[in-house]
């Protein structure tokens, strides 16, 4: 009987350590258009892609694309209890404020609706990393420039990782945007996927830096 309960806890100790290596991920992108594959059924996104091609190499991360064609800060802000209850997320990759800065909202309430959503993530016990996000300097130099600085000064507040934009390469090339100059178009989804690849598999495993 000793000897059961001995080897009884010794199996006990070794789940409990394997336990957290082992555990399953739930990463939500919660995003816009550029993320849930605007123009293009949302298996072509490059979110899509990843979903697929982590089914083999990565089957411990379940990716879910939370993302809205058309979503602003606020229109996520409102969603984001549904989001989090339904997905129960370990971490989140937030890329919005495409469509505030398109529509000229005013900076800081952008960076305000940003830091909640955060906040709100977190307290949830969600890891959170923002994208940067730009906008075409053709709505005004001054407003762009005030534009960009939310996500770095929004990221800095909140502590957290701020991803590069992963349009930055994309839109310099004509062949990989569609008509409207704004979003990428198929061609553009595998590249993206290798660009954000490291990045999102950094944050389902915590180990993205700040």
């Amino acid at each position: 009987m000793k000897n059961f309960l001995v080897k009884f806890s010794v199996i006990v100790a070794i789940l409990f350590f394997i336990r957290p290596v082992s555990a399953n991920v739930s990463l939500v992108v919660l995003g816009d258009s550029l993320s849930a594959g605007y123009g293009m059924a949302q298996s072509e996104s490059w979110v899509g892609i990843l979903q697929q091609r982590w089914q083999t190499t990565h089957p411990d991360i379940t990716l879910i694309n939370a993302s809205i064609s058309g979503d602003t800060t606020q229109g996520a802000l409102n969603r984001l209890q549904g989001v989090i209850d339904r997905h129960q997320p370990t971490a989140v990759f937030v890329e919005l404020g495409g469509n505030d800065g398109l529509r000229g909202f005013v900076p800081a309430s952008i960076q305000d609706n940003l830091l909640q959503i955060i906040d709100k993530l977190q307290q949830s016990g969600a890891e959170v990393a923002l994208s940067q996000v730009r906008i075409p300097p053709n709505y005004g130099g001054r407003y762009s420039d005030m534009f960009a600085e939310i996500f770095p000064a929004a990221a800095e507040q909140a502590e957290i990782a701020l991803i590069p934009f992963f349009m930055e390469t994309i839109i310099e090339n004509e062949d990989l945007m569609q008509n409207d100059g704004i979003h990428p178009n198929r061609s553009a989804q595998p590249l993206i996927a290798d660009i954000m690849e490291p990045y999102m598999l950094q944050l389902a495993r915590g180990e993205l830096e700040q």
